[in-house]
Order: structure tokens, then C-alpha cells, then sequence
């Protein structure tokens, strides 16, 4: 049977765009950006249109997007870099309990070295309180990081809310956005984020390229050190390749009208009708990403399910141990039952998902499900 990729969330394929726009770099332009002369000279322009187009997508300056190896490194310098050159004006950071891990464990190394963090809950659909963040913030804070979206269960979080209490009281804000640009609006400015972080493979670029964003005026440590390149923030010849890559990425994302929402609500409709109260849905039912449906089989478990359907790729939400079920920590977070959290599945369409695709999912469930 022909493979159906169901996992647009891991990672996207890329773009025919984008592999048309990153050809020429691999045959006739070889030279350094920073070179001045004329081997030079065509990749640093390149570089810059790269760079205005990933600003141009999120409403910022080209002066402000620093080119990373991807999202990881991107909240690594986003959080290292601003806590090393801020931590005279205090010491306190605060996350959310269901962050990526690479939140989660650049702030248990800040902790090591003398940053207190504190880490707020979710309710039962995956969205931060406001209130809870406010009522964290003390006179030694000095960043919030929240994601823009869970990778999981795709549930937006309330991002423009936080970042008015941000401003209110004068402390930096970072989003990890790497699951939202390219599937929803996101503008800089009308989130009032400071810092926000781009992974081009989850937008149809290739991996290890990524971008930060950094709002005039911010101030970080760079965590390579070395010549000055991206604004004396990440030394080393830059990887022009993959910076144009992402920077076609995200000139198609801008110009994309989808019609993935239409086919998750769909897969979502033919779900309950077939299985009905067996089925739930874990995430918020509207705040969530357009492409990202993590559902629940009642008593029975994900992982299961989809080894029974080797032509599926999709993601759960459980991990299996000899024998025993541990929910992922982000439907823990959520206070998910374990009956209804050991059968998550996460499904995550993307541009080239079509509606015969899902019809065929739903058969196979149903032969497991009922047999």
C-alpha cells in the first residue's frame, strides 16, 4: 500500500521552491559572504534577501533575524545569551511546564548556574493562565518564555496576552514559534514578543537551519564566539545554503492559502462518527494549530495502533516500557486520565495531505478497532 505521512509537525518536506531557490549554491556560487570581492559579493546578497524574507513573514527588520542551525540553538541563545548579558538586573525566569525540551533543559542548565525558574502549569486543554504568569513574576525577573504552540497537541497558547503583561512590567519575552510560522499569522510586533524562534524544516526548508529574532535593542551573549558575523552573535562563515533555503520557505509560507484546516476538521468529523464517544480530542478544540489533530483512543494504546498500520507515519503520545504506559509530560501536564493518554496519536497534515488519504486512514482503524 502507498505510504501516507501523517507527521508534518516532526518535519516537512521540502518545498520544490526551496530546492529550486538553494540549486545554484550548490554549482556556481561558492564564495564567502564576507568576502569583498567577486566571488563574495552575489552570496552575501543572497544571504540578505534570505534574511528579509524570513522578516518579511513575521513583521520585522532584516537587522533583526540572526540565522541559527535551527530551532534548538535558536532558544539556546535566546535564553543563555539574554540571561549571561542580563543577570546583573536579576535572576529569575518564567517557563511553562509543557515547553520542548529545548526550553526545558537550557533552563535546568540555568539553574545550575544560579538562575531560579519558575515553571507554570496548563489547564485541561494545554493553555497557560495569565494570571498564574503574572502572579509569578517577582522584582528579579528578567525573561518569560512561552511557545507560541505545542508541538503535541498543536493548542495555541494566549501569546499577544503575555506579552502586554511583559511590557507592563518591563521584562523581555521570548516564543518559541518553531511550530507556528508558516501554518499561522505570527507578527513580531502585534505579539510584542522580543525574541522568537524559526525552524525551517518545520516550514518545507531543510533542517539544520533556523532563525532567532531579535527585537533593536536586545541585548545577548553570544554562545559562539569568534569574527562577527550575524551581528557579532553567532561567529563562523554562514551556511548560505540552507539560509536561502529557509528564506524561500518562508516567502512561499506567506503566499500559501491552505486548505489543511478544512481536511483536519474533516478527519476530525469522520473520527467521531465512526467511533464516537471511543475517540476524544486532547487539546483545545478551536486554539489550536490548523494542521494538528492529537486524538485518544479510550483504553486501548497509540503505539499499538499504529504498528498494526505500517504504512502510517504519525506520532503518540505515550511511550510503551516493558510493558507499562508513560503519557508523554505534556498530557500529564494536562491531567489526561491514563486510560484516555496511553491511546494518543498525534496527527499533523500538511500541504500535500489529501482527503482520499484520510478515508483510507479511517478504514484501517476500523478494521483494528472493531476486530
Amino acid at each position: 500500500m502507498e505510504r501516507i505521512y501523517f507527521d508534518y509537525n516532526a518535519s516537512t518536506p521540502i518545498a520544490p521552491e526551496v530546492v529550486e531557490a538553494m540549486k545554484p549554491l550548490l554549482t556556481d556560487y561558492f564564495g564567502n559572504p564576507s568576502a569583498l570581492h567577486w566571488a563574495g559579493k552575489p552570496i552575501k546578497e543572497l544571504l540578505q534577501t534570505a534574511r528579509q524574507q524570513v522578516a518579511d513573514l513575521i513583521g520585522s527588520t532584516s537587522g533583526e533575524i540572526i540565522f541559527t542551525s535551527g530551532g534548538s540553538e535558536a532558544n539556546n541563545l535566546a535564553l543563555k545569551g539574554f540571561y549571561f548579558k542580563n543577570r546583573h538586573k536579576g535572576n529569575h525566569i518564567i517557563t511553562s511546564k509543557i515547553e520542548h525540551p529545548a526550553i526545558l533543559n537550557p533552563c535546568k542548565f540555568l539553574e545550575q548556574i544560579g538562575a531560579r525558574v519558575s515553571y507554570v502549569g496548563v489547564d485541561h486543554y494545554g493553555r497557560v493562565s495569565i494570571e498564574e504568569i503574572e502572579k509569578a513574576i517577582t522584582k528579579e525577573t528578567i525573561l518569560i518564555t512561552i511557545m507560541h504552540s505545542n508541538n503535541e497537541t498543536g493548542t495555541l497558547q494566549p501569546i499577544k496576552e503575555i506579552g502586554r503583561i511583559a511590557e507592563k512590567y518591563g521584562i523581555a519575552f521570548h516564543s518559541d514559534a518553531s511550530q507556528s510560522v508558516g501554518k499561522v499569522p505570527v507578527d513580531v510586533n502585534d505579539l510584542k514578543v522580543d525574541l522568537l524562534t524559526i525552524a525551517g524544516h518545520k516550514l518545507y526548508g531543510p533542517k539544520g537551519i533556523g532563525a532567532l529574532y531579535i527585537r533593536e535593542g536586545m541585548e545577548l551573549e553570544p554562545l559562539i564566539h569568534g569574527a562577527g558575523h550575524e551581528n557579532g552573535l553567532r561567529a563562523g562563515t554562514e551556511n548560505t545554503l540552507l539560509a536561502v533555503g529557509l528564506g524561500k520557505a518562508c516567502e512561499v509560507a506567506a503566499t500559501q492559502t491552505s486548505h489543511i484546516r478544512d481536511l483536519t476538521d474533516y478527519f476530525w468529523t469522520k473520527l467521531r462518527a465512526e467511533f464516537g464517544e471511543h475517540v476524544v480530542l486532547n487539546g483545545h478544540p478551536e486554539e489550536r494549530l490548523p494542521n494538528t489533530l492529537n486524538v485518544s483512543f479510550i483504553n486501548r494504546v497509540g503505539q499499538e495502533i499504529l504498528s498494526a498500520i505500517p504504512y502510517l507515519a504519525a506520532s503518540t503520545g505515550s511511550a510503551c516500557h516493558a510493558g507499562s504506559i508513560e503519557l508523554s509530560p505534556v498530557l500529564k501536564e494536562m491531567a489526561i486520565p491514563e486510560k484516555v493518554g496511553m491511546g494518543a496519536i498525534r496527527f499533523s497534515l500538511g500541504r500535500a495531505t489529501k482527503k482520499e488519504e484520510i478515508d483510507t486512514v479511517i478504514k484501517s482503524f476500523k478494521k483494528i478497532l472493531e476486530a
